[in-house]
């Protein structure tokens, strides 16, 4: 697989370090390949786009899925994985999740993470949706997320790991032969390191998180802008599955205008017994699957959008008073203070609610190794698409691949090393053009875009809104296309003109591949296509950016995953 060519514009790298792992990211997927790394006595480095602690980590409420209760087994766990994925996990990739989910939990503790315990010292297992068993291990009632994060960090420092914050990654920088050389890189503020600089190292482990940012309403943090799908593509790699964005069912509705990172009601009160309730109390989601408000979250959401159609209502309620102010405080202590904070108490009241951008299914392809289709580039967490979600993550299972997959890419590259020998030659990466190869938009596009993608491509979709945003983001792209081609002039480089520009390409890619879907499968919903199409759809998209910044989109053969070392030509081409 060779490089496209395309890169951001941004000044030449004026300074340097040398690494034998860089990792992208600093989230329960980051952290923990590069501790392991680090232990295997790699020289490795971490860069992170804001403090190490600033990630989605450490906005996971619930907790994380693993077969740790009694009575409870790993085909149990796959068995409701396969199923909240429609059809389309890969059953290999599920296997080793819930296989070896377990024991990684356990060295997650043993690692410094305390999660609740019964007065017995047992685990303190709650139930979500999608699960038949209690199995999601939880820290601080609602701040599971906060906890790991705590103890990953706390490792880290304290095992001396070299660390780059406030860092944006712009590019994979590559050798003569198209292998992973290293990544470009801004850093904001001053430091040790300041302003575009590069580290060279012959693996990258891409856990950059998620895209929600793509959007106006998301659970997720500002810095979720879709940065590690967007380089990935520049580089060549492949794509898949990005039309299979989860809208979380239960986020505090804080008006219809609402934009940007909006408080989330975790799942996690539903598995302790909160009702779905429209404006007069009725609980609809009652009658629609055999597990009601627990249903898999496409589900839930599905049934929330429907209610809310029937009763031209923005938002529903999810009602939990019966759970009185003793157990609010102590179980959902972080959901309460958001909730009161905004002028609603959960204890007298119900919440209003309505679904937002959550987590994306689909990302960078990776195989049982976190190998993406770029040799020496290594995709974790939800940056990755392994195969283990299909068309709709099973709730907390997030946070388990997070930590399955970093384990067995420290794995992987620590293999590699020893093979080469350790601390192996760092390779020479080859000049970057001169000429930007791509235009970058103007900080406001951004605003435009997460319209677009919310009128469009949110979770209701149909062709029409379909085609309409892919003209509005072809309209941007090709503004600044010309822009660049006719006088020579693009956006300054920045923060805010980076990020637009990857989202504009994650954009793309998502609407691309949620027209080709013709059917309704998980958390693509399909107005003009209500129903799921097995023949013609079991089956997974893979995109990958061609030279001239058009998109290649193919459809693979059947459910099954192919290798990433053995990628196929794409067919397909849709001119964007």
């Amino acid at each position: 697989m060779t490089s496209t060519g395309i890169r951001l514009h941004a000044p030449a790298p004026g300074w340097s370090i040398a690494a034998d792992v860089v990792v992208v990211g600093s989230g329960v997927a980051g952290l923990t390949a590069a501790l392991r790394c680090e232990a295997a006595g790699l020289r490795t480095v971490v860069v992170t786009k804001a403090r190490l602690d600033d990630g989605s980590t450490r906005w996971a409420q619930g907790g994380i899925a693993a077969a740790l209760g009694e009575g409870d087994t790993p085909q149990q766990h796959q068995d409701d994985t396969l199923v909240a994925g429609a059809g389309l996990c890969d059953e290999e990739a599920v296997r080793i999740l819930v296989t070896e989910g377990p024991d990684a939990v356990r060295r997650l503790i043993a690692t410094g993470a305390h999660f609740d315990e019964s007065e017995e010292g047992d685990l303190q297992l709650g139930r979500e949706g999608g699960h038949h068993r209690r199995r999601i291990a939880h820290a601080g009632g609602d701040a599971t997320g906060a906890e790991i994060s705590r103890a990953l960090v706390e490792a880290a420092r304290a095992r001396g790991v070299r660390t780059i914050e406030n860092a944006l990654v712009l590019d994979l920088l590559t050798d003569a032969d198209g292998r992973t050389a290293g990544v470009s890189l801004h850093v904001m503020g001053e430091g040790q390191h300041d302003g575009v600089g590069a580290v060279h190292a012959p693996a990258v482990v891409l856990a950059t998180g998620g895209m929600g940012q793509v959007y106006s309403a998301t659970t997720n943090p500002s810095v979720s802008t879709g940065d590690g799908v967007a380089l990935a593509l520049r580089a060549g790699a492949e794509v898949s599955d990005l039309e299979f964005v989860q809208f979380h069912p239960t986020v505090l509705f804080l008006g219809p205008d609402a934009e940007g990172q909006q408080p989330l009601i975790s799942e996690a009160v539903r598995g302790e017994g909160a009702h779905l309730v429209d404006a007069d109390g009725v609980r609809f989601m009652v009658g629609q699957h055999e597990l009601a408000e627990l249903a898999p979250r496409d589900i839930v959401a599905k049934g929330i959008m429907r209610r809310m159609q029937e009763r031209d209502a923005e938002h529903m309620f999810l009602d939990a008073r019966h759970f009185g102010a003793d157990m609010w405080e102590r179980r959902f202590p972080t959901i309460l203070a958001a909730c009161r904070a905004h002028g609603i108490d959960p204890v007298t009241e119900p919440i209003p609610i309505a679904p937002a951008a959550h987590y994306a299914s689909g990302g960078v392809r990776a195989d049982s190794r976190g190998r993406t289709t770029v040799p020496g580039l290594y995709a974790c967490g939800e940056v990755a698409c392994t195969g283990v979600h299909g068309a709709n993550r099973l709730a907390s299972n997030s946070l388990l691949e997070g930590l399955v997959y970093a384990e067995r890419i420290a794995a992987d590259i620590t293999a590699t090393h020893a093979d080469n020998g350790l601390h192996a030659r760092v390779p020479a990466p080859v000049e970057l053009p001169e000429v930007p190869a791509h235009p970058l938009l103007a900080p406001e596009d951004r605003f435009a875009i997460q319209r677009i993608m919310s009128d469009g491509a949110g979770v209701l979709r149909s062709a029409d809104s379909l085609a309409k945003a892919a003209g509005q983001l072809q309209q941007l792209h090709t503004e600044a296309r010309d822009a660049l081609a006719e006088n020579g002039k693009t956006s300054e480089p920045g923060v805010d003109t980076w990020e637009a520009t990857n989202l504009l390409c994650v954009a793309r890619v998502l609407v691309a591949a949620a027209r080709l879907r013709e059917e309704t499968r998980g958390c693509h919903w399909r107005e003009d296509r209500a129903e799921r199409d097995d023949a013609a759809w079991r089956r997974h998209i893979v995109v990958r950016l061609n030279p001239d910044r058009t998109l290649a989109v193919r459809t693979t053969d059947t459910a099954d995953f192919p290798p990433t070392r053995q990628p196929q030509p794409a067919h397909r081409p849709q001119e964007q």
